[in-house]
C-alpha cells in the first residue's frame, strides 16, 4: 500500500497533480481543494498523505496535506452512496475541522450544499459518522505543505481552468462558469479563484 509520496511538484490541475520521484517515476495524484490550496511552486518539493484505491476500471491514487483529512476521506467511503468522487467533492467544499462539526451538530444544510449530496445522503452521512469521529477528532494535524506564493494578476487561463475543476468535482457548467466569471479581484493562483468560486456558490 502506499502510503505517502514525497517528490517535485510538476503538475496541478484541479483536482489532479503530478508528483515526480527521485527514481524519475511519476505519480498522478487526485487531491481535494483543500489540499490544493498549500501546494508549493512548480518545481518544489511536497509531501502527501495518500489512499490507494483498486477498482474495476483502474487503479487510483489520491492525496491528502495531512493525516486527518486522509482519514475523514476513508471514512466517507464506507458511508452508503458515497465514492472518492463525493468524497473529494465534500473535503474540497468542507476543511476536516468544518466536516467534523457538521456531524457533530447535525447540520444537514451544510453538507447539502456539495454536488451529490441530497437531503438523504446528508442525513445517512451524519448518522454513519458520528460514531467514527471521535478518534479523528484528537488527532493533531501535521501540515507538510508549503504555502502559497505572493499574488500575481488573474489571467484568462486561471478562469478556464477553476471552471474545468469545479465541473469535475460536480458542479454543472453553467454553475461553474457563473461563478467564475463573477469574481472581480485578482488571484494569485487557481486554486485561490476556485476558493473564492466557492464561497460564491455557498451564498445561492
Amino acid at each position: 500500500m502506499i502510503n505517502r509520496l514525497r517528490g517535485k511538484l510538476i503538475e496541478k490541475q484541479p483536482p489532479f497533480l503530478l508528483l515526480e520521484m527521485a527514481n524519475a517515476f511519476t505519480y498522478e495524484v487526485q487531491a481535494s481543494m483543500h489540499t490544493f490550496y498549500q501546494l508549493p511552486e512548480l518545481g518544489q518539493e511536497v509531501m502527501l498523505y495518500t489512499q490507494f484505491i483498486v477498482r474495476e476500471d483502474g487503479h487510483y491514487l489520491y492525496g491528502f496535506s495531512d493525516a486527518q483529512e486522509r482519514a475523514l476521506f476513508s471514512q466517507l467511503l464506507k458511508v452508503n452512496n458515497v465514492g472518492p468522487k463525493v468524497a473529494l467533492g465534500i473535503l474540497s467544499k468542507i476543511e476536516s475541522s468544518e466536516l467534523i462539526a457538521c456531524v457533530e451538530q447535525q447540520d444537514i444544510a451544510t453538507l447539502q450544499r456539495v454536488p451529490g449530496i441530497g437531503r438523504k445522503t446528508a442525513e445517512r452521512l451524519v448518522i454513519e459518522m458520528r460514531d467514527r469521529l471521535s478518534a479523528l477528532v484528537n488527532n493533531e494535524s501535521q501540515k507538510s505543505i508549503a504555502t502559497m506564493g505572493d499574488k500575481t494578476d488573474m489571467s484568462r487561463q486561471y478562469q478556464q481552468d477553476a471552471i474545468s475543476a469545479l465541473i469535475a468535482l460536480g458542479y454543472k457548467p453553467q454553475e461553474a462558469n457563473r461563478a467564475v466569471l463573477k469574481i472581480k479581484a485578482d488571484h494569485s493562483s487557481v486554486e485561490m479563484l476556485i476558493r473564492s468560486a466557492l464561497k460564491n456558490m455557498d451564498t445561492h
